[in-house]
Formats: structure tokens, C-alpha cells, sequence
């Protein structure tokens, strides 16, 4: 028994002086890229960071709750809060770092003026992107909401609907791969990313980041509650929040990435 006890005593005595680990979850793209940008700049500063990709969302926050991960970036924080309020977790924003603009993206249907009758438009199916999917088609005329809807709209609070649109709800990660059924689709940046798209070039409308959703949805690296104070999160929060990667996001992402510090 004293012989185990021992030998656990011996391996944070053998870690003094070295690097820091700093485990961060994130999906593949633009996150995982933006990361990969700066693991070097980590490691400069006594950081090796190591990036684990996730491609489901809820899996993140739970791997960031259960300890598994130091940190996650790849949600906005209407995500977060919902995700603690319907699973009782305490993660908190560390550090807001890019705004991503959803997009509507064409399917079978490449204008929305050719838009017909009872045409599809696939959705996220979570609650906070479904919102701003939606009044993202009400800007641009195709539907109305129930004033004050805002950042809480479901589709059953459409009040018009000229064109009778028959708005899909679909799994983010599954949109982009929906799209040759669909009419259209309204697709997350990071999952856009993925499949080749862009939101600035590709879309046929996006977010402004003056838009209610631009104010709301700025993407942050999220942390358990008081692992804010860690070294490590510091130095993350620092490098990526430095001209260094404001000027990699501009130059990769052209306007789909968005960055807010």
C-alpha cells in the first residue's frame, strides 16, 4: 500500500520544470485549423497543446464536463447556456473569439427568387441556430415570425409563410450533406467550412454582424467554471486573441470567419 502510494507521489514531482499540457476539443474546421495555427506559438510558451476534434456537439461539453478536455472552442454562448440549463453542467465563457455568419445555402433550387410552392429548407435542429436560421429567412421576406420571437423563434412561431416553405429540421452536422435533397438549407459556418462551402461566396444571403444574430453569436472557448484562472487558459486566451491569428483568419476564411477581438 505504501509502495503505491509512493509511486503516484513521484509523477507530479517529475513534471516540475516542464511544459504544461493543455488538452482543447473543437470541431474540424474553422476551429481545429485556427488552433493548429498556434500550437507552435504554445509550445513557445510552455504549452503543448494538444487539439482534440470532435464532429457532435453535445459530445464536446460533456468531454469538457467529465474532465476528459482542459477546454473546448466551438460554440457561441446561447449554445453553452443551453447546454447547461438541459444537463445541469457548469461550464462558462472564458473568451470570445470569431463570429462565424450562417448562411442559405442552394440545393435543388439555386435562386430564391425561383423558389416555388412548398419548396424545402432544411434548419439546424438545435434550438439557438434554428432561431437564427429563421430569422434569417424572414430577412429575407420568405417567411414572417411572431414579433418578439428573436433568438427564441421555432418554426411554430411562423405567423406567414406566402410560399407555404416546409422548413426541415435537421441535424447541423448533417445540413451540408442534405443539401442535393433540399431546396435550401441554412447552414452553420464551421459546417459549411467542411463541405467546401463559404458563406461570403457561396451563400445566397448571410448574418450581417450587425444583425441581432452578429451581436449574439460570437464563438468562445469554454471552460469549467473557475479553470479561467488556470496559466494555461490564460496563455490560450492570449495567443488566440493576437494579430497573429486575426490576420490568419482573415487571410484563410475571406470573410466566413469573422473574427471579434
Amino acid at each position: 500500500m505504501f509502495l503505491a502510494m509512493a509511486t503516484l507521489l513521484v509523477f507530479p514531482l517529475a513534471g516540475c520544470g516542464g511544459k504544461k499540457t493543455l488538452k482543447v476539443g473543437a470541431t474540424p474546421a474553422p476551429h481545429a485549423e485556427i488552433l493548429q495555427s498556434i500550437q507552435e506559438e504554445m509550445a513557445n510558451r510552455g504549452v503543448e497543446m494538444e487539439i482534440v476534434e470532435f464532429t457532435d456537439y453535445p459530445l464536446i461539453n460533456q468531454a469538457l464536463a467529465n474532465g476528459d478536455i482542459d477546454a473546448n472552442y466551438f460554440q457561441h454562448e446561447p449554445y453553452l447556456v443551453d447546454f447547461n440549463e438541459k444537463n445541469g453542467t457548469d461550464l462558462k465563457t472564458a473568451a470570445y473569439i470569431h463570429y462565424e455568419p450562417l448562411a442559405l445555402f442552394p440545393g435543388k433550387t439555386k435562386a430564391i427568387a425561383d423558389l416555388k410552392e412548398g419548396a424545402q429548407i432544411g434548419v439546424p435542429n438545435d434550438a439557438t441556430n434554428e432561431a437564427r436560421a429563421l430569422l434569417l429567412l424572414q430577412d429575407q421576406g420568405l417567411i414572417k415570425l411572431k414579433e418578439g420571437a428573436d433568438l427564441n423563434a421555432t418554426k411554430l412561431d411562423i405567423v406567414e409563410n406566402p410560399k407555404n416553405l416546409e422548413i426541415m429540421e435537421i441535424d447541423a452536422a448533417q445540413l451540408a450533406r442534405s443539401l442535393q435533397d433540399l431546396d435550401m438549407a441554412v447552414i452553420n459556418g464551421n459546417y459549411a467550412l467542411q463541405a467546401g462551402l463559404n458563406a461570403k461566396t457561396d451563400g445566397l444571403a448571410m448574418e450581417t454582424e450587425d444583425s441581432l444574430a452578429g451581436k449574439t453569436y460570437a464563438n468562445i472557448v469554454a471552460v469549467r467554471n473557475g479553470d479561467e484562472n488556470r496559466e494555461e487558459i490564460k496563455t490560450l486566451i492570449e495567443v488566440l486573441t493576437s494579430d497573429q491569428v486575426k490576420a490568419f483568419m482573415e487571410e484563410k476564411y475571406q470573410g466566413s470567419v469573422v473574427p471579434v477581438f
